[in-house]
C-alpha cells in the first residue's frame, strides 16, 4: 500500500465525530468472500492488471519488479526486475502498468522513455517509445492512472509547470529567493500514439500546498510546505465504456466526457456532509499530530495531490553553507518536521474523499473510497456510482485493505496490510 493511502488511514483514525444530516443512501453491504490470497508479501504495490483468464500482473514498486501471478495467486513469474534475473530491466525509476489492447499490457519505464508491451502470456513482445518524451514522468508515474480510451488514445494527468524567479545559492543574492506555491489544479490530457497530437480532456482540483521559505544566520535557506490533511479535491478515471469521469469533491457529483467530446453533468451524489466547528478543527489537527508522534520515524510522509496520490510531499531543501552531513549545520538531517495548515484553514465540511480514492470497474461503474462519517466502524466504505452518476451501492471492505483493481468476472483485487507487509487478495464483488 502506497504512503498516501497509509497517511489517509492515519487521518481517518484521527478524525473527529461531527454532526451532519443523514441523506437517503443505499445501505452498506459487505464485500464478497476472499477467494484466493498470495503467499508472496509486498511492501508497496502501485498498480495491478487482472487478465481475462484470471492471471494478475503486479507492479511491485518496492521490490522493483513486475510479476505475473497465476489465477490462484499461488505462483508467479518475474517479467521485469532490477537484477540480471530477467532480460527485461525494471528501469532506474519506478514505472507504471497500463492496460492496452485486449489482454496485452504496457509497462512504462520513464528512465528509458520507453514502453514494454507485455502479451497475455507474460512475455515482452516489443518495445515502443513514449509518445511525448517530455511527459515521461507523468505517464510513468505508478499512481498516475494513465490508461487508454476506446479509440486507443493515451490519457494521463499532467500538471502546470512551476516558474522560479530570483536566485538561491551560497550566498543568496537579493534577499530571499522567490518561489511560487505549486498549482492547485492539474490537466487530464490525451494523445494519439500515431499522431502524437495532444488535447485537454479536463481539469481537476488538487490539494493546495503553501511553501514557506526561511534563512538562518549561516545563510542556509530551507523550503518547507504546509500540509492540508483534509483537502477538497477532484479525482478522475477512464470507465470501461471509454468515457472519462471526473468526480468533483466540492459538491460530490460526476462530470462525464465521452469519446466524441460530448459532456454531461450528473446530479449530486447523496452524502452525509458533516460540518466541522472551530473546536472540531483544532481537535482534528491535535489528534493527527499526536498520532504521528506515536508512530515516530515510522510515520509516512503524505503525498497530497501526487500523481494519483492522496497528499502533498513535505519538502525540505537546504541551500547555502551547510556542512557535508546534509543538515543546515552539517549534521544529520534527522526526521522531517511536518507542518500542518492552521486549524482555522480546514474546510467547514469534511470532504467526501481523498485524492487517489477512485477506481473504475469492468461493469461501467465508479468506486469511490469515502471518508468515514459519524459512527462509522469497520473497514473502508466505497460508494458505487453508475455510468449516469447515480449512487447504486455502498460496499464495505475488510479493515486494513484497499481496492487495487477489478476483474472481468465480478472479482475484486485487494491489498491487505498487516504491519509493514501486505498481501494481494482476490474477492468476489457479492
Amino acid at each position: 500500500m502506497s504512503s498516501h493511502i497509509r497517511f489517509a488511514t492515519l487521518i481517518l483514525a484521527a478524525a473527529v465525530s461531527t454532526a451532519g444530516a443523514q441523506q437517503q443512501r443505499p445501505p452498506i453491504r459487505q464485500l464478497g468472500a476472499v477467494t484466493s490470497k498470495s503467499a508472496e508479501p509486498f511492501a508497496t504495490v502501485a498498480g495491478v492488471r487482472m487478465l481475462a483468464n484470471g492471471s494478475v500482473l503486479v507492479n511491485d514498486v518496492a521490490g522493483r519488479r513486475v510479476l505475473m501471478f497465476d489465477p490462484a495467486l499461488s505462483k508467479f513469474t518475474v517479467i521485469a526486475d532490477s537484477t540480471s534475473a530477467t532480460a527485461n530491466a525494471y528501469g532506474g525509476r519506478v514505472g507504471s502498468l497500463i492496460p492496452y489492447r485486449g489482454d496485452s499490457t504496457i509497462f512504462v519505464d520513464p528512465a528509458s522513455v520507453s514502453m514494454l508491451i507485455i502479451d497475455p502470456a507474460g512475455r515482452v513482445a516489443r518495445v515502443m517509445a513514449i509518445p511525448r518524451a517530455e511527459d515521461a514522468n507523468a505517464i510513468g508515474s505508478p499512481t498516475g492512472s494513465a490508461t487508454f480510451d476506446a479509440e486507443g488514445r493515451l490519457i494521463y494527468r499532467t500538471g502546470a509547470r512551476m516558474t522560479f524567479t530570483g536566485r538561491a545559492g551560497p550566498p543568496v543574492a537579493g534577499g530571499m529567493p522567490s518561489i511560487p506555491d505549486p498549482p492547485d489544479s492539474a490537466f487530464i490530457v490525451r494523445v494519439a500514439l500515431s499522431t502524437r497530437k495532444v488535447d485537454t480532456v479536463g481539469v481537476i482540483r488538487t490539494p493546495k500546498i503553501k511553501l514557506d521559505v526561511a534563512r538562518d544566520d549561516k545563510g542556509n535557506v530551507s523550503i518547507s510546505s504546509q500540509i492540508n490533511p483534509l483537502p477538497t479535491v477532484d479525482d478522475w478515471a477512464v470507465m470501461s465504456t471509454g468515457t472519462v469521469a471526473f468526480v468533483r469533491g466540492h459538491d460530490y457529483h460526476v462530470d462525464f466526457v465521452n469519446g466524441d467530446g460530448s459532456k454531461t453533468t450528473a446530479s449530486k451524489v447523496p452524502f452525509d456532509w458533516q460540518r466541522m466547528t472551530d473546536e472540531d478543527k483544532v481537535a482534528f489537527i491535535d489528534s493527527l499530530k499526536a498520532a504521528r508522534e506515536r508512530l515516530g520515524d515510522n510515520a509516512p510522509s503524505p503525498q497530497f495531490g501526487g500523481a494519483a496520490g492522496g497528499g502533498a510531499p513535505q519538502m525540505r531543501i537546504v541551500m547555502g553553507n551547510g556542512g557535508p552531513g546534509g543538515g543546515p549545520s552539517g549534521g544529520p538531517p534527522g526526521r522531517q518536521q511536518l507542518n500542518f495548515i492552521p486549524a482555522s484553514d480546514l474546510p467547514d465540511y469534511k470532504p467526501p474523499f481523498f485524492a487517489g480514492s477512485l477506481r473504475a470497474d469492468n461493469s461501467g461503474n465508479l468506486w469511490v473510497r469515502t471518508i468515514p462519517t459519524t459512527g462509522a466502524t469497520g473497514g473502508p466504505v466505497y460508494d458505487v456510482i453508475n455510468g449516469k452518476g447515480v449512487l447504486i451501492d455502498r460496499v464495505q471492505i475488510p479493515e486494513n485493505a484497499s481496492i487495487l483493481g477489478f476483474g472481468a468476472n465480478g472479482e475484486v483485487l485487494l491489498l491487505t496490510r498487516t504491519g509493514a507487509t501486505a498481501t494481494l487478495e482476490k474477492a468476489s464483488v457479492k
